[in-house]
């Protein structure tokens, strides 16, 4: 690490760690309420930086930076590059939620002032650490989340960069005292590609925003180009249950730079694509234990003694635990010491889970209500599975899906996917999709996925809808589990409310 001495933080305390680049002093930051700006900017204050921001509304993410120093105007407009004394050093913006026109980004650069995005902002951040990124087309955050709890349990205090909030600190983002830095890297936009990893762990490969790939090959190539960025003397993890993840390993096994080595984790159902890397963590048991999964793992060289572990997880289904051993396995291979792992696993079981992945929002009525940002029919799937794992001791007990699409592009491509995995509920209530950045397209509703499906469903075109349907759907001994990556999170109150009619 650097020996530069990091400026005053907002409480006039020297913070640990090195100096923040002179770039990245003094910034300013739209759409700073959103997931991973607001984690940028809680790193950025307490590395001593000043930050301003704008972001389209109130929020409570907006309120907790003002309260640790941010200057934060609601409504974008030029006016706010004056909120810093002397104005920016920079403007940071994110590639999907912010329009190239947006007023702030245009003055920006009529005045000169340099605008990076997101990703390009927290590789200089991660400079001077060693680095464990977690990629792959689903599981990231859960996994991340998982390394940096078993890291924090292990001593390590790392620094991390999410995109939910961690329950047992209730942030998504930490400046650590240690000279460990964890983060997701995003493949969604290519923008994974500004990162020079000492570790890396694939959770899966499976094609997903052709959006902005537009084909299969380059999505799957993107991953190609991000493990020959892996530093010299490194690690690449994947998951030899996972198709796509699997055939990469192969690919890399050999290949990469001098030194990174290809370490395989799960149950090798696809070792075969992948028959020169090894597998080192290895899922020997998986069962349901109350909300959570009850296994048993064996762990070799270089990530543990080569012996059998039990290991806990606190949220249900397969791909939890296969998320727990990848995060095992990531942090493992950071560290370099497999006299760790047992503390490693006591942080994994200790994991109490993040904000909107399988969350428990309440009981009402006698339903248990949970939340989950799946978007993907792999997601739907793999957290609808999780979900029968809780009703499937007591058959009067049903799984009721409420399902709100993420995209246009997305619903048009994968409605066929999307029903046939909703179909694992019992009954499915399907919501009209959530557009984001994507301007409507005729025909595509939440309709085209409501229709495929194999179990009895109704669409509703409204979202004001969904708490009366669930309420008349329902019964007590229920679990009802909202899912999409929109703002169906929000009908959580209303859902509840309308449940307790049934006590």
């Amino acid at each position: 690490m650097t020996d530069q001495t990091a400026p005053a933080g907002a409480d006039g305390l020297t913070p640990p760690g090195p100096a923040l680049p002179d770039l990245l002093r003094r910034v300013h930051m739209v759409g700073i309420g959103g997931a991973g700006m607001s984690g940028l900017a809680r790193i950025l204050l307490a590395r001593g930086g000043q930050v301003s921001g704008s972001d389209a509304r109130e929020s409570r993410g907006v309120i907790a930076l003002r309260a640790r120093g941010a200057q934060v105007q609601v409504g974008h407009d030029p006016a706010a590059l004056t909120l810093l004394d002397g104005g920016p050093t920079v403007v940071v913006t994110t590639h999907a939620a912010i329009p190239a026109d947006n007023p702030e980004l245009v003055a920006a650069r009529e005045r000169g002032i340099e605008v990076l995005y997101r990703p390009q902002v927290l590789a200089q951040l991660m400079a001077d650490y060693r680095t464990l990124l977690i990629t792959g087309t689903h599981g990231k955050t859960s996994t991340t989340s998982m390394a940096v709890v078993a890291l924090q349990q292990q001593g390590a205090d790392p620094s991390f960069a999410i995109g939910g909030e961690l329950n047992e600190s209730g942030t998504n983002a930490h400046h650590g005292s240690g000279e460990v830095f964890v983060a997701e890297a995003d493949e969604s936009d290519g923008s994974l590609l500004e990162y020079r990893p000492d570790v890396v762990v694939v959770t899966n490969i499976e094609v997903d925003h052709l959006d902005f790939f537009g084909s299969e090959q380059a999505y799957v190539d993107v991953f190609d180009a991000f493990a020959a960025q892996i530093r010299p003397g490194g690690t690449l993890v994947v998951c030899l249950d996972d198709p796509g993840a699997a055939a990469f390993g192969g690919r890399c096994a050999g290949s990469l730079a001098a030194g990174v080595t290809v370490l395989g984790y799960g149950t090798g159902a696809h070792a075969d694509l992948a028959p020169s890397v090894p597998l080192v963590a290895e899922l020997l048991e998986a069962g349901a234990q109350g909300t959570g999964s009850s296994n048993r793992v064996r762990l070799a060289a270089p990530v543990g003694p080569g012996v059998e572990r039990s290991l806990q997880v606190t949220l249900p289904g397969r791909h939890m635990a296969l998320n727990a051993l990848g995060a095992l396995t990531g942090a493992a291979a950071l560290l370099g010491d497999p006299g760790s792992i047992d503390r490693l696993i006591d942080g994994i079981e200790s994991f109490g889970g993040v904000h909107r992945r399988f969350e428990f929002r309440g009981r009402s009525g006698g339903v248990d209500l949970y939340d989950d940002y799946a978007h993907h029919p792999t997601e739907v799937r793999a957290v609808l599975s999780a979900a029968r794992t809780l009703v499937a001791d007591d058959r009067g007990r049903r799984v009721i899906a409420v399902f709100q699409p993420h995209l246009y592009s997305r619903t048009a491509e994968f409605a066929e996917g999307f029903a046939a995995a909703l179909s694992l509920a019992d009954e499915v209530i399907v919501a009209d999709v959530y557009g984001a950045r994507e301007e409507p397209q005729p025909g595509v509703t939440g309709r085209l996925i409501s229709d495929q499906v194999t179990v009895p469903a109704v669409f509703v075109d409204s979202i004001s809808e969904l708490a009366p349907a669930v309420a008349e759907r329902a019964r007590p001994g229920d679990v009802v589990l909202i899912i999409g990556a929109g703002d169906i999170t929000m009908q959580a109150p209303p859902i509840l409310d309308a449940l307790s009619s049934l006590s």
